[in-house]
C-alpha cells in the first residue's frame, strides 16, 4: 500500500516530447501506474497495473540523472494517485518545467499553478467521453492545453462543437487535434481543419513517427 511519500511508477525515461507545446524537445517522462479509464485506442495499457513503489525523493533523483529541465508527468491517469500533486510541487520547486498529461476525469483543482496541464478531452470514439468532469475547465488557464484524439468524422464534429461550447479559444493557449493512431489518416484530419479554418493545431505523435509504437519512447 502506498504511503504519503510514495508513488507507484511504471517507468521513468528520457525521450523527445511527442506531443503538445514542447513537441520535439528532450524531456524526462514519469509514467505513473494505474488508470480508471479504458479508452479503446489506449497505447499504454501496460501501465494499468504493476509498477514499482518509489519515494518522491527517489523519483526526483532518477529525474536528476538526465540533463533536461522539461518533465512530463503522465500515465495511465497520473492524478489517480493523490501523491502526484506533491511530486509536481517538488519538481517545480527544484526548477523543472513540468507538464501534466491528464484525462480530465479527476479534479485538477489542486494542481500547482506552475504546472502546464495538457487535458485530453475524451471524444465519443474513445468510449470514455462520459468520464469528463466539465468543472475542470474552470481551472484551465492560457498556460494550459486541451487535446482531442479524433477517431472519425463524428469525433471531429463533436470536437468542433466543444470549441464553442467551452469557449476554449479564450481559456487555453493551445487546442490540439490529433488523429487516432492507425485509425484516422492525418491528411484527412488536416483537410477537415483547413476546410473549416479552425484555430487549432493538428499534431501527430512525433515519437511514433520516429520510433513507431514502441513503449517507453
Amino acid at each position: 500500500m502506498a504511503s504519503s511519500n510514495t508513488l507507484r511508477i511504471t517507468e521513468i525515461f528520457y525521450s523527445l516530447q511527442g506531443e503538445a507545446r514542447t513537441v520535439g524537445k528532450p524531456t524526462v517522462f514519469v509514467r505513473l501506474t494505474g488508470c480508471p479509464l479504458r479508452c479503446q485506442y489506449c497505447d499504454t495499457a501496460y501501465a494499468f497495473e504493476g509498477g514499482e513503489l518509489l519515494s518522491l525523493e527517489a523519483i526526483c533523483a532518477a529525474i536528476k540523472k538526465y540533463k533536461s529541465k522539461l518533465v512530463t508527468v503522465t500515465g495511465g491517469e497520473p492524478l489517480a494517485q493523490p501523491n502526484c500533486n506533491a511530486l509536481m510541487v517538488m519538481l517545480c520547486d527544484a526548477g523543472y518545467l513540468v507538464s501534466l498529461e491528464t484525462s480530465g476525469a479527476i479534479s485538477i483543482e489542486d494542481v500547482d499553478e506552475r504546472v502546464s496541464i495538457v487535458l485530453d478531452l475524451k471524444t465519443p470514439g474513445s468510449q470514455e467521453c462520459d468520464t469528463i468532469r466539465y468543472e475542470n475547465f474552470a481551472h484551465l488557464r492560457m498556460k494550459d492545453q486541451v487535446k482531442f484524439v479524433i477517431c472519425d468524422r463524428t469525433d471531429y464534429e463533436w470536437s468542433k462543437a466543444k470549441l464553442d461550447q467551452l469557449d476554449l479559444g479564450n481559456k487555453v493557449g493551445e487546442i490540439l487535434f490529433s488523429p487516432s493512431y492507425e485509425e484516422l489518416g492525418a491528411a484527412e484530419l488536416a483537410e477537415w481543419v483547413l476546410c473549416d479554418a479552425l484555430n487549432v493545431r493538428v499534431q501527430l505523435q512525433l515519437h511514433k513517427v520516429i520510433w513507431g509504437a514502441e513503449p517507453g519512447r
